[in-house]
């Protein structure tokens, strides 16, 4: 451990003069008229903060708790006060005070600090620091999605059995104000789906697929020369990111727990510029979509919730068409409030920073006021349905014969498997002639099993693309 004491966040800003109490009892028993004591001019103990991780976005959260910490200690009613940042390696950033870095994250931890912020990632060693702290009644805030999509049931329980906050805002959507909405703003109200754009990597690669005409993989090249792709991208473009922040929000949304694991996943990398000028056709784009419904259950006669990830064709009148670049956007559905949009940056050192310091400040304020803040509610318990059973909608290209009775073997199997066709279209002739069907809502097994049957129809020569359908009926 390279550290030894705890600096004030006036003390990174160059305030070397700078001394706050440093004792937790004193933290744990100040009355909560401290903001009164602060106006009065008296010192008010500090709410001593661990940072875990200091890369993009833990040290923009070190540059907002030195800017604005005058602001912050208003805002709370108590000072906040750095303990120490935990890294891997502390030669990597020189511009964070020495005696403030450490590589012993649990000793950190462990230290009597009255929040733990978490931007580090990943599930290990994230997971056995933060039950650590939480176990020991401290709060933590975290950005994890990863974590929380999977562990999410372990940390509420560990926070629930010691009285401690668990804080995540920044999981989702960056910046943008909307699990605490979620959470809080539309408590009482009964949301039925929660429909958006939760990537921003992906976000910006079909946007320029959609602008351009380029194909997938010179997008995805300009978006890593531009910054907006991981070295990486696996996570990303293959759908496992949104995939954790569609289960955070159909949790918190539903009253349910949802895990990673019950979200149907498809990336974008079998997306083709040929996809694209399909959907300019239908007056549609394509985005990555998390969508998270709340349906009727056929089995049970109750409801249930549906999960799932993939790319899909919307109308350019819908108001996500219109979310470009690395740009999040979420809409939301309930029965009382209506239809909300949420919109803003998604991602990024400073957004994310954003959020995070708006959680911090939220607990600090329950601590100040010996208070705390929304637990976990998972008192539902709806059961998550297979996307086999999810109603959808199917975009089919097919390269097929030109010949007569083409569309009437293709119209038939359709009509065998119960699925009905909205659109149809030829297109071309001889060696270049297509077929696009465009489907009605049916069964994702049965759409499934459609196209699996016209594959091997004498006069299908291949099956181009598949593209599920979303918004309004064509």
């Amino acid at each position: 451990m390279t550290h030894s004491r705890s600096t004030s966040a006036a003390a990174i800003s160059g305030n070397r003069d700078a001394t706050r109490p440093q004792v937790r009892d004193q933290a744990e028993n100040a009355s909560p008229d401290a903001t009164d004591r602060v106006n009065a001019g008296e010192a008010a103990p500090p709410i001593r903060v661990a940072l875990l991780g200091c890369g993009t976005v833990g040290s923009h959260v070190v540059r907002l708790l030195t800017k604005q910490a005058d602001d912050l200690t208003a805002r709370i009613g108590r000072p906040i006060e750095l303990a120490g940042i935990a890294v891997r390696r502390p030669n990597r950033h020189p511009d964070v005070p020495a005696e403030l870095l450490t590589t012993d994250g649990a000793a950190l931890v462990a230290s009597g600090v009255d929040i733990v912020v978490e931007v580090i990632g990943g599930i290990e060693p994230a997971r056995a620091l933060l039950l650590g702290a939480l176990r020991a009644g401290t709060s933590v805030v975290t950005a994890n999605k990863a974590l929380l999509a999977e562990h999410g049931a372990e940390l509420f329980s560990a926070a629930d059995a010691s009285g401690a906050d668990l804080y995540f805002e920044a999981a989702v959507a960056g910046a943008i104000p909307l699990l605490r909405p979620l959470r809080e703003s539309l408590a009482g109200d009964r949301i039925t789906k929660v429909m958006g754009i939760v990537n921003g990597t992906t976000n910006f690669i079909l946007s320029a697929m959609d602008d351009t005409g380029a194909n997938y993989g010179e997008t995805l090249e300009e978006a890593s020369r531009l910054g907006y792709a991981e070295a990486d991208p696996t996570a990303d473009v293959e759908g496992y990111d949104a995939a954790s922040k569609a289960a955070i929000l159909a949790s918190i949304a539903f009253h349910t727990r949802v895990t990673a694991s019950d979200v149907y996943r498809e990336g974008i990398s079998a997306v083709t510029a040929a996809d694209m000028t399909a959907a300019k056709a239908l007056g549609r784009t394509i985005k990555l979509l998390a969508i998270c419904e709340r349906v009727g259950d056929p089995d049970s006669g109750g409801d249930s919730v549906a999960v799932r990830v993939h790319p899909a064709m919307i109308p350019r009148t819908h108001p996500l068409a219109g979310v470009g670049g690395a740009f999040n956007a979420v809409f939301v559905e309930a029965d009382a409030a209506g239809a909300l949009m949420f919109y803003g940056r998604g991602a990024g050192g400073a957004p994310t920073a954003s959020a995070v310091l708006g959680d911090l400040v939220a607990v600090a304020r329950n601590r100040v006021a010996g208070g705390y803040g929304p637990r976990e509610s998972a008192y539902a318990d709806l059961p998550v349905r297979p996307i086999a059973t999810a109603n959808t909608r199917y975009h089919v290209s097919l390269d097929v014969d030109d010949r007569a009775g083409v569309l009437s073997s293709v119209a038939s199997v359709f009509a065998d498997h119960d699925v009905s066709i909205a659109v149809v279209r030829q297109e071309g002739r001889g060696s270049d002639a297509s077929l696009v069907v465009v489907t009605h809502a049916a069964p994702d097994a049965a759409l499934r099993s459609t196209v699996d049957k016209v594959a091997g129809l004498p006069v299908v020569r291949k099956v181009v693309s598949v593209m599920r359908v979303e918004g309004d009926e064509p």
